[in-house]
């Protein structure tokens, strides 16, 4: 019988990764729609696109990972579920962080206004060079994907041929190979998307000082289109720092502290871990006039079909 905390956290787990599924999901009907509609997307909505599917996806590789990290916490250690789990989680959080990052750069040279020539060379370049980098981001997946599969294949064999060294008990070892080898790849590996991503938020920050100062005198800068847009882009990308800096953090410490399953703090570090992949899909749905006005109109045929 599990306690009513386990199942309370667990409940909200599974809403949790729901409503992330609902969010992405609606995401990318809105711009598959737009594709067959008009035969192409537009940069940003490549962007959108692919880390909405990427994000789909993640959910559900994760909701079935947990749950049978859970239920068979001992076929799990044991088993080669792990290592093909493993594989397309790694792969699929990758391309999400980097996916992530092209979103905050194409928002940055699209929103701020800067005179130098390297900025104003990669704002007249960037949008024609958004597929390629979206297919930079896969191909940097897949070789990244390559070095944790190998190290989840590592620990799979030395569980089953036990070459330990020492008193060092599995778990002991486990544990130690996540420090010194899991945990320096994340930080490698995803220290230059987050580099990228926090150079981006810096620039649109300066922009949107120096935008405000020049309209300082101008009794309607508020109502000013130019000044609403940098607001709207920069509330957008600070929320979006948060959770991305909450998925940065977590991914490390996720690394060097291992919950297992029969922990009561399991189901909540779950949550913590799926949050930014639910709440940021909802945020550009907010932010985005063709998104809301779709879903506004989902919403009164719900509402028309619920009242019929």
């Amino acid at each position: 019988m599990l306690p009513a905390l386990t199942v309370f956290f667990m409940l909200i787990f599974v809403l949790l990764c729901f409503l992330g599924i609902l969010a992405n999901g609606f995401i990318l009907l809105v711009l598959s729609m737009e594709w067959l509609r008009r035969g192409r997307l537009l940069p940003l909505d490549m962007i959108l696109f692919s880390l909405g599917a990427s994000r789909l996806c993640q959910q559900c590789v994760g909701l079935v990972n947990s749950f049978y990290y859970f239920l068979y916490l001992v076929e799990y250690s044991r088993g080669f579920a792990r290592q093909i789990i493993g594989l397309h989680w790694d792969f699929l959080n990758s391309a999400t962080f980097w996916f992530g990052t092209w979103l905050s750069v194409l928002f940055c040279t699209k929103i701020a206004n800067f005179s130098h020539p390297v900025f104003l060379w990669l704002k007249w370049r960037l949008p024609a060079l958004v597929p390629r980098l979206l297919l930079g981001s896969v191909l940097v997946s897949f070789i990244v994907t390559l070095l944790f599969f190998w190290g989840n294949y590592t620990v799979y064999q030395a569980f089953l041929r036990r070459k330990i060294s020492g008193n060092t008990t599995f778990k002991e070892w486990n544990r130690r190979l996540e420090i010194d080898y899991f945990m320096p790849l994340k930080l490698v590996t995803m220290s230059i998307p987050c580099s990228l991503f926090l150079i981006s938020i810096l620039l649109l920050i300066n922009s949107l000082r120096r935008h405000t100062q020049r309209m300082q005198s101008n009794a309607h800068s508020l109502q000013d289109p130019s000044a609403q847009a940098h607001s709207r882009a920069l509330k957008s990308l600070i929320s979006f720092l948060i959770l991305y800096a909450l998925s940065f953090v977590s991914m490390v410490i996720d690394a060097t502290v291992i919950i297992s399953s029969d922990n009561i703090w399991y189901w909540p570090w779950q949550i913590i871990l799926y949050l930014c992949m639910t709440v940021h899909p909802f945020i550009l749905i907010t932010n985005n006039l063709r998104f809301r006005g779709t879903f506004r109109q989902l919403l009164l045929l719900f509402r028309g079909f619920w009242v019929a």
